[in-house]
């Protein structure tokens, strides 16, 4: 069996090979969500991805974000990028082992999975418009947030969500964390792009509290 030909076999119809192979994917901060993330971006086939932090791993990262006992001291984005390239090696995965500089380029759709509301709102200032496709994943505890903008889905929503009071729960999304919540934010996060390549309604604001078993989805306000 040619393992390079078939493993994309189960999921063709819910994940567009091709278009997930011409796609230039950003992921800016690869903490809880951000590394679980890449490998699920990994495990689709994109093929090319771009890896931004300037942390490195530490002891906690082991138990809430899924890096391994070996990769404590590391760059988070150079483990990431090894974890990547055990799914597969042909991947091209930059590394950016800094904070988000506005003259990076950020491809076609771009991830935003940093912890505070002010980082978001300069990433948003400086790149929302420079991307087809934007996510944002937010998550304290077992509560999670999913905010996507794409073409005019979202794009007066989103910037309404860029203070402090908009968080699921008051605190840092790294004040408590938990690597199933950000197991599943991921995953909800990957389901919008997957939903976006196949022409398929996406939900311009998603919020699931584990706890409650509680799924709530915003309504977007129509485009002025």
């Amino acid at each position: 069996m040619n393992a390079s030909s078939d493993r994309f076999q189960r999921q063709e119809s819910l994940a567009p090979r091709e278009r997930l192979a011409e796609l230039d994917v950003t992921v800016i901060g690869v903490g809880a969500i951000g590394r679980q993330l890449a490998l699920q971006l990994a495990s689709l086939g994109v093929t090319k991805l771009r890896l931004v932090d300037f942390d490195k791993v530490e002891p906690t990262n082991v138990t809430t974000q899924g890096y391994h006992f070996e990769d404590v001291g590391r760059a988070k984005v150079d483990a990431a990028a090894s974890a990547v390239w055990q799914i597969d090696p042909q991947i091209h995965v930059e590394t950016v082992n800094d904070r988000y500089r506005p003259q990076l380029e950020v491809g076609d759709a771009l991830f935003c999975c940093v912890d505070s509301i002010e980082t978001r709102a300069a990433l948003w200032r400086t790149a929302g418009r420079r991307v087809s496709f934007w996510c944002d994943g937010r998550m304290l505890g077992e509560v999670m947030r999913i905010l996507t903008v794409a073409e005019h889905l979202g794009r007066n929503h989103y910037p309404t969500t860029l203070f402090a009071a908009s968080e699921v729960q008051p605190g840092s999304c790294t004040s408590r964390g938990i690597i199933y919540t950000a197991c599943i934010a991921a995953g909800l996060m990957t389901h919008q792009l997957t939903r976006w390549l196949r022409g398929l309604p996406l939900d311009a604001d998603l919020s699931l509290n584990l706890l409650a078993s509680e799924l709530a989805v915003a309504a977007d306000p129509p485009p002025e």
